[in-house]
């Protein structure tokens, strides 16, 4: 069975800075490509990257945080999730 590549353009606009360093860039489109699906596979679980939770989720968010709390992990320091109810301040 042949399998058929359909493509699609889609365009969008930047300010004159991004533009600038934009061309500066070989494969414009292949850079594109890849950092949008870099960025797709890091999109917030709970939000889905819209940035916003729904009152469901926020209310889901509050009861899972009465057993767990925001801090930096031990090894990367980066902010995440931990266990236990300590109110940590992400700092």
């Amino acid at each position: 069975m042949e399998h058929n590549k359909k493509e699609e353009v889609i365009t969008f606009k930047v300010d004159r800075v991004l533009a600038d360093k934009m061309r500066a860039i070989n494969n414009r489109s292949e850079f594109i490509r890849a950092a949008i699906l870099a960025a797709l596979d890091n999109v917030c679980p709970l939000c889905s990257g819209t940035g916003v939770l729904t009152p469901n989720q926020a209310e889901h968010w509050h009861e899972f945080m009465h057993t767990n709390h925001m801090g930096r992990c031990d090894h990367c320091g980066e902010v995440t999730v931990l266990p236990g109810a300590t109110a940590a301040t992400p700092g």
